[in-house]
């Protein structure tokens, strides 16, 4: 079983996933963290990350696994080494080639079918995991967006601003795992809200459908 939580970058996929497992007392799987990775090593390794090849050929050999809060690529703790501005660049545009989403894709759809998850990404309720019995959709304005990243990463907000569009526009234009609300999503708007607020109004709708106590 998974909840999937998906949404454009800033919306607060991330604190609200983390925090909804915690809430709901399941394990969370943040997918974008292991495109992050295949961004790292394609960057460690001096591969051309807009090569659909070579970005493949390194997604392929990865191992990637979480441990609480902590990512692990090859077995050493990376969770501060993806979450720079650059490799989250690079992880944009490394997760528009087929086969490394492809490769990605079958290691989530692996990690789910052993345990409930709380999974976010940008293709969880489409391509992951269809079937998922909870789909929720974050949205956020995307001022908004770009000041929570800004606050984030220390960065001037016009910047983060200009960052963002191009990364929707890869997001939403890529051909394969697109984002997009699946249809039977359950849309939530996080611009006025707290993560605390957004975290229980999605545990509600979970308990209600019998997805948690």
């Amino acid at each position: 079983m998974v909840i999937a939580i998906d949404g454009p970058a800033g919306a607060g996929k991330s604190t609200v996933a983390r925090g909804l497992a915690d809430e709901l007392g399941i394990t969370y799987l943040d997918s974008g963290a292991m495109y992050r990775c295949v961004a790292l090593a394609l960057s460690r390794a001096g591969a051309d990350p807009d090569d659909p090849e070579q970005a493949a050929g390194v997604a392929s050999d990865l191992e990637i696994a979480f441990d609480g809060e902590r990512v692990l690529l090859d077995s050493e703790d990376v969770s501060a080494a993806i979450r720079t501005p650059e490799i989250s660049a690079l992880a944009s545009r490394v997760s528009v080639h087929p086969k490394v989403r492809e490769a990605m894709v079958m290691r989530q759809r692996e990690m789910i079918s052993r345990g409930p998850y709380v999974a976010e990404g940008r293709d969880i309720g489409t391509v992951v995991s269809p079937d998922a019995p909870l789909k929720v959709f974050l949205v956020a304005d995307h001022s908004e967006r770009a000041r929570r990243r800004a606050a984030e990463t220390s960065r001037n907000v016009d910047e983060v601003w200009s960052d963002l569009a191009e990364r929707d526009r890869r997001d939403t234009e890529r051909e394969h795992g697109a984002l997009q609300a699946a249809e039977d999503s359950v849309a939530v708007d996080t611009t006025e809200l707290s993560p605390n607020e957004v975290i229980e109004q999605i545990a509600e709708i979970a308990r209600s459908r019998g997805l948690a106590r």
